[in-house]
């Protein structure tokens, strides 16, 4: 399983719809509008990285009023 926090920026005044949106994505564990240089984060899970990928480029991004996603994999060290 591969975990990841995907930080999300929005068009202005779009944060909490886009949460509500994200939340509701199958793989996304959590999906919280916040302040500061982004707008959402969003805790995910895929069984692999492919399967992440798809779900952030294809589902996640195609959420009207996102502008810019940075996906970032959970690493246990």
């Amino acid at each position: 399983m591969v975990q990841a926090y995907i930080l999300v920026q929005t068009e202005v005044g779009k944060a909490a719809d886009v949460a509500r949106q994200i939340a509701g994505i199958a793989g996304v564990t959590q999906a919280e509008d916040v302040t500061g240089p982004y707008d959402v984060i969003v805790r995910a899970q895929a069984e692999n990285v492919d399967e992440l990928g798809k779900l952030v480029a294809a589902q996640i991004q195609a959420v009207e009023g996102i502008t810019r996603t940075l996906t970032c994999p959970v690493v246990h060290i």
